[in-house]
């Protein structure tokens, strides 16, 4: 049936037809800042992922772009079975994983190879293109270039690994639109691992079930953000919900997302309707971006080199990893940051600049002399 899709500006096949949740769990990444600590990967596996069966299973991790990927080539290989993406203006031209009508395989996928765990680093810190001789930065791209992509599960609005699962086992929360496995009903046939084009379903041999990221629920029914987005010490991520009707210029992701369109999603040819974003890094030529992010990536980065004077978008930004209490309200006063979470509590209140203090060299109340260090 026929499924609007406001990613790609056209309507798209999808098996199922149902109703949009009453909010939808959302993570803005801004990869310009990640220096791929890894932290939030060790934080997610310590808490989900350390048991038997899961050695190989990270719902969070941190990759190099252009060459690294977990599993290896995972968005590699569905695209060269899928082709590029062909976008006039903001409407994409070409065929989703949906769109291929072979009533044998419902979603367009490709299933990894066991031995494409094996190697979780893979290209990590490896840069595109050679160092020729006398190369020198000149202008507002380096001739070498990486960056980091950190990825957990989208927790899509047409989730991939639902319309696959022929046990129908696989849900999406109405409260939150998280995307859940019901392992009672599992039964290991790994139509989900195939299906995800992001690869972030994973099969335990050991429980023969498959298992996902569950969106750190437990913590965000309690208003705290999940685990990958509390330990971030980059301050990379702002986890939310986003408003599944018309955006509000108060909600801090809806504002980033959908209002001032800086985020974008990851290979939203793909048709599912990512709830991960990313701010497009600006070391990246746009034309492997608009590959990964679609077709807004310049207007996005000239949205962000300005933001030191855009007062409302940089308040909105500065609420990154400002609050481990998931902030659905925010303001700008003067030149502060401030949010509110779920209960109308303020949980951050953040200054533009950071405040300076400069202690007098002579204490004279201890008569003693000091230096101006940390």
């Amino acid at each position: 049936m026929a499924r609007n899709n406001r990613h790609i500006g056209r309507t798209m096949a999808y098996p199922y037809e149902a109703p949009p949740p009453k909010r939808q769990s959302a993570i803005i990444f801004d990869p310009n800042k990640c220096i791929a600590c890894q932290t939030c990967s060790v934080a997610c596996k310590s808490a989900w992922t350390s048991g038997k069966g899961q050695e190989h299973i990270f719902y969070n991790n941190v990759e190099t772009k252009p060459y690294g990927g977990y599993p290896i080539g995972w968005d590699l290989k569905l695209m060269e079975r899928l082709g590029p993406a062909q976008w006039e203006g903001g409407r994409l031209a070409s065929k989703t994983i949906f769109d291929g009508g072979d009533p044998l395989e419902t979603v367009f996928g490709h299933a990894p190879a066991m031995t494409d765990y094996a190697s979780p680093n893979l290209g990590e810190d490896e840069v595109a293109g050679q160092l020729e001789h006398g190369a020198h930065f000149a202008g507002a791209t380096h001739p070498l270039w990486m960056f980091y992509l950190a990825r957990t599960c989208n927790h899509y609005d047409n989730p991939a690994c639902l319309a696959s699962c022929p046990r129908k086992a696989i849900y999406k929360r109405e409260e939150d639109g998280i995307v859940l496995i019901d392992q009672k009903r599992c039964r290991g046939y790994q139509e989900c691992v195939r299906a995800c084009p992001y690869k972030k379903t994973f099969f335990n041999a050991v429980s023969r079930v498959s298992e996902k990221c569950i969106g750190c629920y437990p913590r965000t029914e309690q208003g705290e953000v999940p685990l990958c987005v509390e330990s971030c010490i980059g301050k990379v991520r702002l986890h939310g919900f986003l408003s599944t009707d018309t955006p509000r210029e108060d909600n801090p992701l809806d504002y980033i997302v959908r209002i001032r369109k800086l985020a974008l999603p990851l290979y939203p040819q793909f048709g599912t309707g990512p709830n991960s974003y990313y701010i497009p890094p600006l070391s990246v030529p746009e034309k492997f971006l608009t590959q990964m992010f679609g077709p807004g990536v310049e207007e996005a980065r000239k949205t962000y080199r300005m933001i030191k004077d855009d007062k409302q978008l940089l308040g909105a930004m500065m609420l990154f990893g400002a609050s481990t209490r998931i902030i659905t309200t925010f303001k700008v006063e003067g030149d502060t940051a401030i949010g509110w979470d779920g209960a109308g509590k303020e949980v951050a209140r953040v200054p533009f600049t950071e405040p300076v203090y400069v202690r007098d060299h002579r204490d004279e109340r201890f008569a003693v002399y000091r230096h101006n260090t940390p």
